[in-house]
């Protein structure tokens, strides 16, 4: 509707032009109602990942590195050297940072695969924690990754494994033209969205969103107004004074681009590579169960691994979760 605007055709329509106006001053003021009306909730301390997360001894992480994005901003990353042939891209989940992913980053390693564990934007040391500038940037962020580990001297395939909120955003990737960066994409109890039948009522209690204000700037974005996106809309169950290390809340744009599409369906279709789905079958934020449901009917094959015993958090620190992701890896997976 803007465009019809700016190439003229409703500006020799004064009438049909007031009453566009009008309109829009109406969802203006009733969507900015919506954005200002209440204050974000925030849920409790979720005990069961921050006890899950406490069992993985990180006294042995690699120190940070950092490479330059294209906005001059330095990204870090964690580099866990393989001695082998094949590269991964792992992509922690929401809130955390490259620490979060550190045991199966660690246990990759171990078995001759090169790990290159980033803090997505707007985590842990990289840019302003819980925004970013541009829905979009965190792709650009990746390619910028994937332009590093090339300089690197790394040429071979490249896999890009996700946990969590990391593992929506792997699929977001895999439907994109990022996607053919890659050769094989992991999600590891991955958020695939408010449609999918894996969801628990506000990820178990981990995440708490601002219904309103989500559909308050959403609005707003599809008429390209992008005012306000800088607001935060989601909050997680982290604790008190931990904000020096984890992300308590994403700003809306953050919220949208760290996530899959809200057809998840339609991105695993379009992916251009294997996609696989490993779980913990005692998952507490995502119905485990219902991963098979989710992928049913595809035309391509997406197997689904539920590792009994693990929970959420353990998926990227439990050994078992580990040898379903190097199996997978080596194509070894089941269905």
């Amino acid at each position: 509707m803007l465009a019809t605007i700016w190439n003229g055709q409703l500006l020799s329509r004064p009438r049909q032009l007031i009453g566009w106006l009008l309109r829009l001053t109406g969802v203006a003021v009733i969507a900015g109602g919506a954005m200002l009306a209440a204050p974000l909730d925030r849920p409790s301390p979720l005990r069961s990942i921050l006890q899950t997360a406490a069992t993985v001894d990180r006294s042995d992480m690699p120190v940070l590195t950092r490479f330059q994005a294209r906005d001059g901003t330095d990204l870090a990353y964690r580099l866990y050297p393989g001695g082998g042939a094949r590269v991964v891209v792992l992509i922690h989940g929401s809130s955390g940072s490259s620490a979060s992913v550190h045991g199966l980053a660690k246990a990759l390693s171990r078995e001759g695969v090169t790990v290159y564990a980033p803090d997505i934007r707007g985590h842990g040391h990289s840019g302003g924690r819980g925004d970013i500038a541009y829905i979009g940037q965190l792709e650009d962020d990746l390619d910028d990754l994937v332009a590093k580990i090339r300089q690197d001297g790394r040429n071979t395939p490249i896999a890009l494994i996700g946990h969590s909120a990391g593992g929506g955003f792997v699929l977001r990737i895999a439907a994109r033209k990022e996607g053919a960066l890659f050769d094989r994409f992991i999600l590891l109890a991955p958020y695939l969205g408010p449609t999918a039948p894996t969801n628990r009522p506000h990820s178990g209690g981990w995440a708490t969103p601002d219904i309103p204000r989500i559909l308050a700037l959403m609005l707003l974005h599809r008429l390209g107004i992008d005012i306000g996106e800088d607001l935060p809309v989601l909050s997680f169950a982290v604790p008190e004074g931990s904000a020096s290390v984890l992300a308590p809340t994403y700003s809306y744009r953050l919220f949208v681009n760290f996530a899959a599409d809200r057809d998840y369906r339609s991105d695993l279709a379009k992916a251009p590579a294997p996609v696989a789905i490993i779980a913990g079958a005692q998952d507490e934020l995502m119905v485990a169960q219902n991963y098979r449901k989710a992928v049913a009917g595809l035309a391509s094959n997406v197997p689904v691994t539920l590792i009994p015993g693990l929970n959420h958090m353990a998926l990227v620190g439990d050994p078992a979760a580990s040898d379903a992701v190097i199996k997978c890896l080596r194509n070894e997976e089941g269905s």
